[in-house]
């Protein structure tokens, strides 16, 4: 096709934005991936796959997500302490409990890429309803 030619983002030209997402009473897997389709840039008409085109996603009330079906006995957070014999597993729902925003990070980092990239430094995650980036004043998302 002569005359044709693909469109690259350029990583100065891109301009972000900030989303607020309310995660109470949603199911965390539906929810994380449409967060990583957003952080990843993936909802523009710009994206370029080696551009960093994503917007900046603060989800507030992560500690009221819904985990469906038998996710919260049967799926876990597994890591080592580094000392023999110190491998860990805690079940999601005590997770859930205990450290909410780092459950749905670890859920959404999940399903990133493992590239140079790494957009999971544009998700800001807090338990409760407030969050400290009013001044960036965040359009409200309805996932």
């Amino acid at each position: 096709m002569a005359g044709s030619s693909s469109y690259l983002a350029r990583p100065e030209k891109v301009e972000r934005q900030w989303f607020v997402v309310d995660a109470a009473g949603k199911p965390i897997g539906r929810l994380a991936a449409r967060i990583a389709r957003i952080l990843t840039g993936k909802h523009r008409p710009t994206y370029t796959p080696h551009v960093d085109t994503g917007d900046f996603v603060i989800v507030v009330n992560a500690e009221k997500v819904r985990l469906t079906g038998k996710k919260g006995a049967q799926s876990h957070y597994h890591y080592h302490t580094g000392h023999s014999g110190g491998y860990r597993s805690i079940p999601w729902d005590v997770m859930l409990q205990k450290k909410p925003a780092f459950l749905f990070e670890h859920v959404v980092r999940g399903m990133l890429p493992k590239t140079r990239l790494k957009y999971d430094r544009k998700l800001k995650v807090y338990a409760g309803p407030g969050h400290p980036h009013s001044a960036q004043s965040p359009a409200a998302l309805e996932l």
